[in-house]
């Protein structure tokens, strides 16, 4: 893989590569918005820049919102998005990145059109194909270990070598390094380095010597 590229340096541009600022991007669900800053200053002080923030929790967008101005250091994106509204409003929250479990014309209109960075979600060869044609080459494989895992991210290299991939699903620590093995996975997602616990307690340390674990993957 290439080298990570420190955060500071991904510009707000379609053109910009989410895959190269690490190894692992931590797929992250917050419950308490008050917990965000300091999961991500655990991340990033682990070797971890890129965070996604999904979609999933009503605290979500106060999440990103509290991120962007206060870890500067971190990449923050948001993730499971799946409407035009909701892109408008994770910009406007100060994301840096958007990530969708898959796509659609309308959706990928509303990314295409926000200027920032974006993983749009594929799980089938004819997807990969249809973004290859809007000339999106960089995509979240989801869910990985469902939808094929290695053997089918391997089988798309020799037929689509242009397209490159973040897969997430299903993938930990142990499986990881099989995805970084391949040569159109430039990053993958998880969330193995927040277990439940860990958050629970609100255990920074601990996040923060599994994300420098995960982090340590890509050398």
């Amino acid at each position: 893989m290439t080298s990570p590229l420190p955060p500071a340096e991904l510009p707000s541009s379609p053109r910009a590569s989410v895959l190269d600022l690490a190894p692992v991007v931590p797929v992250v669900v917050v419950e308490d918005a008050a917990d965000a800053v300091p999961l991500a200053r655990a991340l990033v002080a682990g070797g971890l820049p890129a965070i996604e923030v999904t979609l999933r929790t009503p605290a979500a967008l106060d999440a990103i919102r509290a991120v962007a101005a206060e870890v500067p250091d971190a990449v923050v994106g948001a993730g499971t998005v799946i409407t035009p509204t909701q892109v408008a409003d994770c910009v406007a929250a100060g994301a840096r990145f958007l990530v969708s479990p898959g796509w659609t014309e309308e959706l990928l209109a509303a990314m295409q059109g926000s200027g920032l960075p974006f993983l749009p979600g594929v799980s089938t060869t004819s997807e990969v194909v249809a973004l290859l044609e809007r000339g999106v080459r960089e995509m979240k494989f989801f869910p990985a270990r469902a939808a094929g895992g290695t053997d089918y991210l391997r089988s798309l290299a020799g037929p689509l070598p242009q397209a490159r991939f973040c897969p997430t699903g299903g993938i930990a620590l142990a499986s990881a390094p099989a995805y970084l093995a391949l040569p159109n996975v430039g990053c993958v997602g998880g969330s193995w380095m927040l277990p439940g616990d860990a958050v629970a307690a609100r255990d920074w340390l601990r996040i923060e010597e599994l994300a420098r674990e995960a982090a340590a993957l890509g050398r």
